[in-house]
């Protein structure tokens, strides 16, 4: 298994080797391998999904979307795993170059916690509800699939805290009475049965369905490197069509990548999110449709240009891919 942390900047040596002679770099925003649903690019590297597919693939770990799409825009890799609404936003402002290609993990899993004695979404009438920041993309969603469930969102008492793990943490000291957070975080809690689910992870998706995650290439990576996007595209469908298949497999995988997490949280996790893997890349036209008119209603967008979705998005290597190896049925129907 073959992965780095990289500068933003490459060293001029390695630069100036022929671009077909170097492995085909895939920039995460993970540290390390991370819960559903994104672990699948650490997995594939690991059980030789990649080299199956005919490529050879690098992990290249950043922190954070910001700075993965510097690092694709730097050229410090071919692909990045990005927030969909920073995309959209470079494309908004001029730039030209990136294209969503697919998205193996479209949908964070994310769910709405509350404090004991909060049984229901219409107990947060009045209540406080911890976001990362006013406008940002757990506020804006979580908004969303509130209003679905009754709230009234608009007497909520909003706090910006920061990072999910932050907002965890406030939620178990009784700081504020309900937060959004991913599976994996509500699984990494200490004493997670003290607090309530109040909208599951498919809930909260069915009520909010926007595509948050995408892979980004440039199109001059699609020019002169098609193939291999093809192949990562490929060897990312099948791992996630497997551990769709088999979710004891993703259990058995994640052992060895993360021995620090409990068998049976994981075999939770599985279960969870067993209907929500990309085994189709996860790319659907009305869905990155919808997603895009939604995300223009927040504050982030709020001065910017409309985009249409072929200057974000390119569906032609997904639909060789798919052409390749066939769809899958029950879940994440191709659309494009």
């Amino acid at each position: 298994m073959k992965e780095y942390f990289a500068p933003l900047v490459l060293a001029a040596a390695l630069a100036a080797q022929p671009a077909l002679a170097e492995p085909f770099r895939l920039i995460v925003s993970d540290l390390e391998t991370p819960l559903v649903p994104n672990s699948v690019m650490d997995l594939a590297l690991a059980n030789g999904y990649f080299d199956r597919a005919g490529v050879e693939v690098e992990l290249v770990r950043v922190q954070q979307t910001p700075m993965a799409m510097a690092a694709l825009q730097a050229g410090e890799g071919e692909m990045a795993n990005v927030s969909t609404d920073a995309l959209l936003q470079l494309v908004a402002r001029g730039a030209t170059d990136l294209r969503a290609v697919t998205s193996p993990n479209k949908a964070l899993p994310f769910l709405i916690a509350a404090a004991p004695g909060i049984a229901s979404p219409a107990d947060l009438a009045g209540k406080s509800f911890g976001v990362g920041r006013v406008g940002s993309l757990d506020h804006s969603l979580s908004m969303k699939v509130l209003a679905a469930a009754g709230v009234a969102t608009d007497e909520l008492e909003i706090v910006s805290l920061g990072q999910p793990a932050v907002r965890a943490q406030a939620l178990m000291a009784g700081q504020v009475d309900a937060t959004t957070m991913s599976v994996g975080t509500l699984m990494s809690l200490p004493e997670r049965d003290s607090v309530n689910v109040l909208i599951d992870a498919d809930a909260y998706y069915k009520a909010a369905p926007v595509v948050t995650k995408v892979n980004a290439v440039t199109t001059e990576t699609l020019e002169t490197r098609g193939a291999e996007v093809q192949a990562v595209i490929e060897a990312l469908t099948l791992a996630s069509r497997d551990f769709a298949a088999d979710p004891a497999l993703w259990v058995d995988r994640m052992v060895v990548a993360r021995p620090d997490m409990a068998r049976a949280d994981l075999e939770n996790l599985a279960e969870a999110y067993r209907q929500s893997w990309s085994v189709n890349g996860g790319l659907q036209e009305a869905e990155l449709q919808a997603t895009t008119e939604w995300m223009y209603q927040g504050e982030d967008f709020t001065g910017l240009r409309p985009v249409a979705l072929e200057e974000w998005t390119d569906f032609a290597p997904l639909g060789a891919v798919l052409a390749k190896i066939g769809p899958a049925t029950g879940m994440d129907t191709p659309s494009q």
